[in-house]
């Protein structure tokens, strides 16, 4: 091991971080400078940050990996890019027609669309969120179906055993899923792992499935991974979505409503 600059490789990698933290992106050439290592050493250093998931190897060196979106109050949600979440709950309530069953995951895209439900004459919600069944319970031509389960604190979803196995008694038309983080080559993840797992029963039970995000969901990730963009129907975001999500998207066949 090189200690010329008497740091050990834990504390050197501990300083690669930080200046990771610090300026965003770094260089193996530098970082062999300032530790005084080989470039082998530095790029030894990197493959193993890499392999940790805490960094993204470059040419020629390395930039800060995004953080895991974290879960966050309903409240603190429901204010964020609140125009592009009720055009989208637009689009989607185009998607429902009398008849339909349908489920609205939890989130403040699904409950813009449960507000705007209101006057369909024969419509079945199968939800899991206490809110968005308190908004629909009292509209005369809708039924709200609960799974029931255990009241997870932050946004009011039930989740666990008994939700799942609940939800497996039905089949629905179509699925509107919120998600927390939507990579278009690999698929769309949660915060919570029960909820990621409840989620995944909302798409074995459900003919179509629609995620329904806005913009700044896309290439983010959170902890509890649900499905593969092979299993989304279609998406609806706005129309600040990159080219790039939108030609990956394309390519795998999903039916893509930008608004």
């Amino acid at each position: 091991m090189e200690v010329e600059n008497e740091l050990t490789t834990t504390e050197r990698r501990s300083h690669i971080i930080t200046q990771l933290e610090e300026k965003g992106q770094v260089a193996v050439d530098a970082l062999s400078r300032t530790f005084q290592v080989s470039q082998v050493t530095i790029r030894n250093d990197l493959a193993y940050l890499e392999d940790k998931n805490l960094i993204y190897r470059t040419r020629g060196g390395a930039i800060k990996r995004p953080k895991v979106a974290a879960d966050s109050a309903l409240a603190v949600k429901s204010g964020k890019n609140a125009e592009q979440k009720r055009r989208i709950a637009l689009k989607a309530v185009e998607l429902v027609q009398n008849g339909d069953t349908i489920i609205l995951d939890s989130g403040t895209t699904t409950m813009e669309i449960a507000r705007n439900l209101k006057e369909f004459k024969n419509l079945t919600v199968i939800t899991h969120a206490l809110n968005i069944a308190t908004e629909l319970a009292r509209v005369a031509g809708i039924e709200v179906i609960m799974p029931g389960g255990i009241v997870r604190g932050k946004s009011f979803p039930l989740v666990g055993s008994q939700a799942e196995q609940n939800l497996r008694d039905y089949y629905c038309d179509k699925l509107f899923l919120g998600v927390d983080g939507f990579e278009t080559t690999l698929g769309v993840t949660t915060p919570c792992v029960s909820e990621a797992q409840l989620n995944r029963v909302m798409v074995e039970i459900a003919q179509q499935t629609i995620v329904v995000a806005d913009s700044t969901k896309f290439g983010r990730k959170s902890f509890a991974f649900i499905i593969p963009v092979s299993r989304i129907n279609a998406v609806i975001t706005d129309i600040g979505i990159s080219e790039t999500d939108r030609q990956n998207l394309v390519s795998q066949n999903v039916v893509l409503y930008t608004v």
